[in-house]
């Protein structure tokens, strides 16, 4: 099991949150997306460690940007 937490910028609404746990959903291995909208906090558990550019990937498909 690993956990991964990464700072998504833009993020406003429960809509925005919803579509990046979609997106970050859909990567192999994830088993649970949390996002708290108020700290774009994004924590991800995975049954191995992601990739970031998996996960940036991911989140630029919702619409959305890693904080770097």
């Amino acid at each position: 099991m690993s956990t991964s937490t990464v700072t998504v910028t833009g993020m406003t609404c429960g809509h925005c949150a919803s579509s990046v746990r979609e997106e970050i959903s859909t990567l192999d291995g994830v088993t649970n997306v949390a996002v708290d909208v108020a700290s774009g906090q994004v924590t991800i558990d995975s049954s191995a460690p992601l990739e970031r550019d998996a996960i940036r990937s991911a989140v630029q498909e919702a619409g959305y940007q890693l904080a770097e």
